[in-house]
């Protein structure tokens, strides 16, 4: 058995390849095992070439936006961002700026973003301040209820797509209990930070910085809008164009 690691450099990744009858890729979550039969090493080679390249452009799939402050520019770089929040919106009935603002307020679009570490001393690392993970920060309990509601078991905080649905889910979620617009990014990101139960005992009032941020958040979901307004039609017939052909 050997075992090759091969480097992605574009986006920092790695690829482990176990060779021996067999192989197998591993990169993150995902794995791909493929039988070898009587493969010679340049047809092998040749292989591993195409793989790696295919999976340096799934590996940059997961790089934030070039440019966060246009939500028009992010969905033509990610038209499978686009696709997912077209489908948030459907299922959840949420428009697409208003997800899109409060992430990028949660994790400027970082599928792997996670909340300071703790230090005692300012020289012993003792945790990070919570188990916020991914494109939404959702932290563990929270989105164990989300998968245990939506069924959604394969679901991953690193997912764009699951996020995102995540979300859509949460947002509706506070929009029944305590009777927010699903289009109200401000009241909608303090029920976000603060909890359905937190936003109805009002403990954001407590929090001037948070006011602050909330305000920021519906800027930019406002200005999301207006952009996704020019653009829409423009993304709608990629998107149906895309479909035409797959």
């Amino acid at each position: 058995m050997q075992r090759l690691y091969v480097c992605l450099p574009p986006c920092g990744r790695y690829v482990t390849v176990e060779t021996s009858h067999a192989l197998s890729l591993q990169f993150g979550k995902v794995r791909i095992f493929v039988k070898i039969l009587k493969m010679s090493k340049t047809i092998f080679f040749n292989w591993l070439f195409t793989v790696s390249v295919l999976l340096i452009l799934s590996a940059c799939h997961h790089r934030a936006p070039v440019n966060s402050e246009d939500i028009c520019a992010i969905f033509k770089e990610k038209e499978s961002w686009y696709e997912a929040a077209l489908a948030t919106q459907k299922k959840w009935g949420i428009p697409v700026y208003i997800p899109m603002a409060i992430m990028y307020q949660e994790s400027a679009f970082k599928f792997d973003a996670k909340p300071p570490m703790t230090y005692l001393f300012d020289l012993i690392p003792t945790g990070r301040i919570s188990s916020a993970y991914g494109f939404s920060q959702a932290k563990v309990d929270t989105w164990l209820d989300y998968v245990k509601e939506t069924g959604n078991s394969w679901s991953s905080r690193d997912d764009f797509d699951d996020a995102i649905d995540f979300m859509g889910w949460y947002i509706s979620k506070a929009s029944q209990r305590n009777k927010i617009s699903k289009s109200d990014a401000y009241n909608q990101y303090l029920n976000y930070h603060e909890g359905w139960t937190g936003f109805k005992r009002k403990t954001y009032k407590k929090k001037t910085w948070l006011i602050t941020v909330a305000r920021k958040v519906e800027k930019r979901a406002k200005r999301y809008q207006s952009q996704y307004k020019v653009c829409q039609k423009e993304l709608d017939e990629e998107d149906s164009w895309f479909y035409y052909f797959n």
